[in-house]
């Protein structure tokens, strides 16, 4: 038996929060240097799985390092993980956020054990569902994520945390009744959980339209990517979360969305997609501008990062309806893309608001000579939010734009993609805006003795910022995996 290179990315933390969870009254140092370890040996195995992955033709389409064991015999469910070109990009994503995620909670004081051991919980669950290959363990992981991101918001957040953590539940809850309705449906009609045996799936024997199916599984994944009119928990839950917390929900647990659109709505029901893909596109370009809109009215720092995602999501979901493949690996890059550079983002607007105690912009200011380090990486941050060559925004958006204009698929698809585009000059807008009202301006006495990033933020921040400029200037390093994975989905859909 080959070595179970998967699971033991997935479970790796599982066995640092046992450790952390089971240690008597472990001190603070060791605690969060056990979280560090099991997550960099977690990230260092998926470099190593990305580095040894079949890049050849012939394994186009193919489900690599898979394991698949039996788990529940009655409804023939089974323990199986596997990646593509469609995955792997993304369990890196976690894999990297997860360390990155440590280090800016380094500082923590409340309660370190459980905040870490919480941490690394979420971890697991969003790697288990980027890995996941049959549905009743997808949906699992779908579902074990909901705790730790709970309680992480609850205890460790701030301002009306409680609020904000079971409004992410409820919106949650709610999406993920209607899939396991639609996973339900799927199972009935077809006897099947395997995600890749059910790809382009008949209506012979649908127990209920394949419409209705693509919807109940759609409203799950847009309620989590978040699409216009779903998207009213994200601004909450990022403004109160705490800043690891914050950093995950917007790098990684977002992409649970966009994947799930993929692997399976478009994967599975390629008719349907083809049939509504006009519909989506427009609530995409609605979610691009609005999103765009709205960040420009925010006077708080997280609510206008939050906000700005809601509009950087749309753009995952233009590519992924555009239904071509050069659209949708342009979506998974846009994906990859946003994890790092918001992250990243949400990690500046920690720091900042950790050195200066201040998120509000009516009382920011002037910071750029007492911080440079942290002026110099916010701006590079905000620059590659609003695309700039280079970075892997502009790579990313590039080829989302390109796939979709050049599209068959949807009718007027070069006006919505035109309109689409118009959202990078509100970006632009409110990230100068931001970055002039915070750090630039006449210095103000209150802040005149706040430090700058610490050696341990260093790491953090210079980590994202070298993602972000390897993606911008070598996109091909992710693309030529990520054509991998959709070139057999885009075959379905006939293009």
């Amino acid at each position: 038996m080959s070595f179970p290179y998967l699971s033991t990315i997935l479970f790796l933390p599982v066995v640092g929060l046992v450790i952390i969870a089971l240690w008597p009254k472990p001190q603070q140092k060791t605690v969060r240097l056990t979280a560090l370890i099991f997550t960099l040996a977690s990230f260092a195995l998926s470099i190593a799985v990305f580095c040894i992955f079949n890049r050849s033709s012939a394994a186009i389409g193919q489900i690599q390092f898979e394991e698949k064991l039996s788990w529940i015999p009655a409804i023939n469910a089974f323990y199986h993980v596997g990646v593509d070109g469609l995955s792997l990009p993304l369990v890196i994503l976690m894999t990297f956020l997860g360390v990155l995620a440590v280090l800016v909670s380094w500082n923590v004081q409340l309660r370190p054990k459980e905040y870490f051991t919480w941490l690394l919980l979420l971890e697991t669950s969003i790697l288990g569902v980027f890995s996941s290959l049959d549905l009743v363990l997808f949906f699992l992981f779908w579902e074990l994520e909901l705790i730790p991101m709970y309680f992480l918001i609850s205890v460790w957040g701030s301002g009306r945390k409680e609020y904000s953590a079971i409004k992410y539940v409820i919106y949650t809850l709610v999406g993920s009744a209607l899939m396991l309705a639609g996973i339900l449906s799927i199972y009935f009609t077809t006897g099947s959980l395997n995600m890749m045996e059910l790809a382009g799936m008949s209506s012979a024997k649908a127990v209920i339209p394949l419409a209705a199916m693509f919807f109940l599984l759609l409203t799950g994944f847009a309620i989590k990517l978040p699409v216009f009119p779903l998207h009213t928990w994200l601004p909450d839950a990022h403004t109160d979360a705490p800043t690891a917390a914050s950093l995950i929900l917007a790098g990684a647990l977002l992409k649970m969305g966009g994947y799930g659109m993929i692997r399976l709505c478009v994967s599975i029901f390629p008719q349907v997609a083809l049939q509504y893909a006009p519909l989506l596109v427009v609530l995409a370009v609605v979610s691009v501008l609005y999103g765009a809109a709205v960040t420009l009215r925010q006077k708080d720092l997280k609510r206008l990062i939050a906000y700005s995602s809601v509009s950087h999501m749309g753009y995952v979901l233009l590519g992924v309806f555009a239904l071509s493949q050069i659209s949708l690996t342009g979506a998974v890059l846009q994906m990859f893309s946003h994890g790092i550079i918001t992250g990243l983002l949400f990690a500046m607007v920690g720091l900042v608001y950790d050195k200066s105690h201040e998120r509000n912009l009516d009382n920011l200011g002037g910071l750029a000579r007492q911080m440079p380090v942290i002026v110099v990486v916010f701006s590079i941050a905000g620059l590659a939010s609003l695309g700039l060559p280079g970075t892997s925004g502009f790579a990313a958006e590039f080829i989302t734009f390109v796939g979709s204009y050049s599209s068959p698929a949807v009718p007027w698809i070069q006006l919505y993609t035109i309109l689409g585009v118009f959202g990078i000059v509100l970006t632009a807008g409110y990230i100068l805006w931001m970055l002039q009202r915070v750090f630039y301006g006449p210095p103000l006495e209150k802040f005149s003795k706040v430090p700058d990033a610490n050696n341990v933020d260093k790491i953090c921040i210079f980590s994202f910022v070298a993602a972000i400029m390897l993606v911008g200037i070598y996109p091909a390093i992710l693309t030529n995996v990520i054509q991998m994975g959709v070139e057999p989905i885009a075959r379905l859909l006939g293009s």
